[in-house]
């Protein structure tokens, strides 16, 4: 066999097997919207980015569960064209929000850390 065959053989190999592993966890929960937001899932949570004009919030679930907010914190930069805006998110009952003015449309971007139980994750969104 050709070397060329053999590594395009090899490369088919893997891909397949890659493929056929899919994700490394259990996927027993949905990664769909329930707030109408934008779902992201970082490190078993997922966290859902619901950006409006004038509110914004992150709803966290964990395996499909809310997770506990009271204590959580979040700094969230949107960018919006070349507009930046920093926003703090409070915990507001099940979820971490701010209410304000906000630039946002389709495309921009919103990169959140979160910190739960003392312990940060970065989480980055693209609103649709």
């Amino acid at each position: 066999m050709k070397p060329q065959h053999l590594l395009a053989a090899a490369t088919l190999v893997l891909a397949t097997t890659a493929f056929a592993a899919g994700d490394p966890h259990d996927h027993a929960h949905a990664h769909t919207p329930l707030h109408g937001g934008v779902v992201v899932e970082v490190k078993d949570i997922d966290y859902e980015l619901v950006a409006q004009p004038s509110v914004i919030q992150l709803h966290l679930r964990d395996h499909g569960k809310p997770a506990d907010v009271s204590n959580a914190t979040a700094r969230l930069t949107l960018l919006t064209g070349t507009e930046k805006q920093e926003v703090v998110l409070k915990p507001a009952g099940d979820k971490l929000e701010a209410t304000g003015s906000f630039k946002v449309a389709p495309g921009s971007k919103a990169v959140a850390v979160v910190t739960v139980a003392g312990k940060p994750s970065t989480v980055r969104f693209v609103l649709k």
